[in-house]
């Protein structure tokens, strides 16, 4: 890059800085006030003209200043050098936080808390998809000699519990039996894997347990399969009404996209790996009701196993590289709290 181009990027990231700070219009005299950039007024002009003919810049009222497009967005986020670390201080009041949930939701509720708190934007946690996990652990339990209460926990954490009627009593000995049977069939098995598993163990079981193992089998079945409407957790949506205007349609359509939840499932879906950060910004979200907003999102798990994805959604003029840092920080504690547990 020659040393004019590398100076007409410092003179968008001033401009991009500034707007994100002010939500005002940046003049080229404020751009010399404010900015140390070592050139006349003349040049951060000539410079302003040029990023504004190249589409990185326009100028939304006569005589007014320049304002980033989602192009000159685009173009300062994928030249950010280096995201600003958490200090230690703050990573440890994270994972301290999230540490102190009691469960799986606990955790993910208190992530998109701290999320939506730390960038003043929606956060939004997609649940561990069943599809990413593995069974850890199957318990059967006797609630009476004739109903089961079986609880199945997943290496991300996830805690499903079902009521297995059976059709006649079952003794302490075949209790045993079933608990060993099912378990050797599901247990370290990814979700998909441990259905099929569970769904042949009737044919070969013993006599004396078949019906149970049907039972109990038609149950965990029907557990493993996933289920989309309970796989989001969404937290600070009133932080959009902080600066409506930033909306260059309606903020209107924005909410009801969130209610929509299979639209934010679609772009958490598209999420990479865990510790890859994802910046899709206006149109490039592919999602009309949500063009005017940029959205942040990337992957947590641990062990190299991706539980589900995460991220922010708020206005295009957003402060870039802090709700980076903030959202692959939450994800990075999220997957170990989780993984520990």
């Amino acid at each position: 890059m020659s040393s004019t181009e590398e100076r007409r990027f410092q003179v968008l990231r001033a401009i991009v800085a500034d707007y994100v700070a002010t939500q005002e219009p940046i003049g080229s005299k404020a751009l010399v006030e404010r900015h140390n950039l070592g050139v006349s007024s003349a040049t951060i002009r000539n410079d302003m003209a040029v990023l504004e003919a190249e589409g990185y810049i326009a100028q939304p009222h006569t005589s007014s200043g320049r304002v980033p497009t989602d192009k000159g967005y685009r173009q300062f986020v994928d030249r950010i050098a280096e995201v600003k670390p958490l200090s230690p201080a703050e990573r440890r009041a994270i994972l301290e936080f999230l540490e102190s949930g009691v469960d799986l939701d606990d955790v993910l509720r208190r992530g998109t808390r701290l999320l939506a708190q730390l960038t003043r934007q929606v956060a939004v946690v997609q649940y561990p998809t069943l599809s990413a996990s593995s069974v850890r652990h199957l318990e059967v339990v006797a609630l009476n000699p004739a109903r089961l209460l079986l609880v199945l926990i997943t290496d991300s954490g996830r805690v499903d519990q079902r009521i297995v009627e059976l059709g006649d009593v079952i003794d302490d000995e075949n209790l045993s039996r079933l608990r060993d049977l099912l378990g050797g069939a599901l247990e370290g098995k990814r979700l998909a894997a441990a259905s099929i598993a569970v769904s042949e163990l009737a044919a070969d079981a013993p006599p004396e347990i078949r019906d149970a193992v049907v039972r109990s089998a038609t149950v965990l079945v029907e557990t493993l399969v996933e289920h989309p409407e309970e796989r989001l957790v969404l937290g600070g949506t009133a932080n959009l009404t902080r600066n409506a205007g930033d909306f260059p349609g309606s903020l209107r359509s924005v909410l009801e996209a969130l209610e929509e939840q299979v639209i934010v499932l679609k772009l958490l879906a598209a999420t990479g790996d865990a510790g890859t950060v994802t910046v899709r910004i206006g149109e490039e979200t592919q999602v009309e009701q949500i063009r005017g907003t940029s959205v942040i999102t990337t992957g947590y798990g641990a062990g190299g196993n991706v539980f589900g994805g995460m991220g922010v959604l708020g206005p295009t003029r957003m402060d870039y590289p802090g709700t980076i840092a903030s959202v692959a920080a939450v994800a990075r504690y999220i997957g170990e709290v989780l993984a520990e547990r």
